[in-house]
């Protein structure tokens, strides 16, 4: 399906050589002052053509704001954003080959066998031509956590290829992730993220990566990566027991991203090689009588359920499918072949993917929240009487003072 959420609903609509691409917004808020020029800056980090390390395509993914909203502000009603498509090349799809060999790591294949037609141009709906609908609905979604939660959303570039951020020290069988790293989630911005165009916030690791990087290109080749993001003030009480655990729809969401291969949260499979008694989160009393954790190994989600501590994890992206070289492969028919893709392509999706991550986790959040305010609004209505009765073992209490 191509619908995401329960209570925040996004549909995306568009192929990658349609003429236009999109998404449906339901649950958005009414009241929301926003513009187009909100939803338009992530598109612009989103948008192809950037720089020498992303493919040439020359598209300006200019929004148009089509329902939901008057005067700048939004009714409460279903929002309609589209983006249309300019640079289209499906001349670059038309060889005869392309009509009888499926392309290595693409969905031609796939998608014939799923549906028995595809799109007969570029990728169709698995092209990451698509997001443009998510990132525009999870700009949406972000101008609400921002302006009324002060929610903060950032993600980077963490890793092209071997070249990355050091993350942990392997050695140390204690300590999960090394303190320069958390430091830097505490109070990386976004500002500084985009001040390196393969979007990592360490400049001597970005060179090494825009190197990296460029080595595929002239090799007509390709090569992954990954994306760290952080989620900075998100309120304790968000995501659902058993299978909607916020992690769940978080790694759903990240995993529903073409080209990715892999999440984890928190400190994620390095967890695994220290002991329980250096990984738990103790508890400490905050300033304001709630309590909050001394460390956050678990990624400010414990029983799926958000503690009020950042939440971080990490999602792999795999080599672009599409490169510019001869692949020994096969034909539809299964007769051998030899198939050079023609096109425009991105050496390595990473820096491009960096609003897509941001903005698919504005989703999940916005969706949890709304179900979590729903919750919380019910159950105001009923009469306290009930829940004073129970014994204090079940009730939230509030922390002793420190000289009590």
């Amino acid at each position: 399906m191509s619908t995401f959420g329960s209570t925040y609903r996004v549909s995306t609509f568009g192929e990658s050589h349609c003429k236009a691409v999109g998404c449906i917004v339901d649950g958005i808020p009414p009241g929301l002052a926003v513009s187009e020029q909100d939803i338009q800056r992530q598109l612009t980090r989103r948008r192809p053509g950037q720089s020498s390390l992303t493919t040439p395509r020359d598209e300006k993914d200019k929004v148009e704001i089509l329902s939901g909203t008057e005067k700048g502000v939004t009714l409460g009603t279903p929002v309609a954003m589209m983006v249309r498509n300019q640079d289209q090349r499906p001349h670059d799809y038309t060889d005869v080959k392309l009509d009888a060999i499926p392309r290595p790591s693409h969905a031609d294949y796939t998608y014939l066998e799923k549906y028995n037609v595809k799109a007969s141009s570029g990728g169709g709906r698995s092209s990451a031509r698509e997001t443009i609908g998510r990132v525009a609905a999870g700009a949406l979604a972000e101008k609400y956590l921002t302006d009324v939660l002060g929610i903060e959303i950032v993600a980077f570039v963490s890793s092209v290829g071997h070249v990355g951020l050091s993350t942990y020290d392997a050695d140390d069988d204690e300590t999960p992730l090394r303190n320069d790293y958390l430091e830097l989630l505490n109070n990386v911005t976004r500002d500084q993220v985009d001040r390196e165009n393969v979007r990592c916030p360490d400049a001597t690791t970005a060179e090494k990566m825009r190197a990296r990087i460029m080595e595929a290109k002239e090799k007509n080749d390709s090569i992954g990566g990954t994306v760290t993001c952080v989620i900075r003030n998100v309120p304790v009480g968000l995501g659902e027991p058993s299978f909607d655990k916020m992690e769940a729809k978080l790694a759903h969401a990240m995993l529903s991203i073409p080209a990715t291969k892999g999440f984890e949260i928190g400190s994620g499979f390095r967890g695994t090689c220290v002991p329980g008694s250096k990984h738990n989160d103790p508890f400490v009393g905050k300033p304001d009588g709630s309590l909050g954790t001394s460390t956050n190994w678990s990624g400010g989600i414990q029983g799926g359920i958000t503690n009020g501590e950042h939440i971080y994890f990490r999602v792999a992206f795999k080599p672009p499918a599409t490169i510019s070289q001869e692949q020994n492969t096969a034909r539809y028919d299964g007769e051998q072949a030899v198939l050079e893709n023609r096109g425009r392509h991105d050496p390595c999706v990473v820096p491009r993917a960096v609003p897509i991550v941001e903005s698919m986790a504005a989703i999940v959040i916005m969706d949890m929240f709304l179900a979590q305010s729903a919750r919380k609004s019910a159950a105001n209505k009923i009469d306290p009487a009930a829940v004073s009765a129970l014994p204090n073992s079940m009730k939230k209490r509030k922390l002793p003072s420190s000289d009590a």
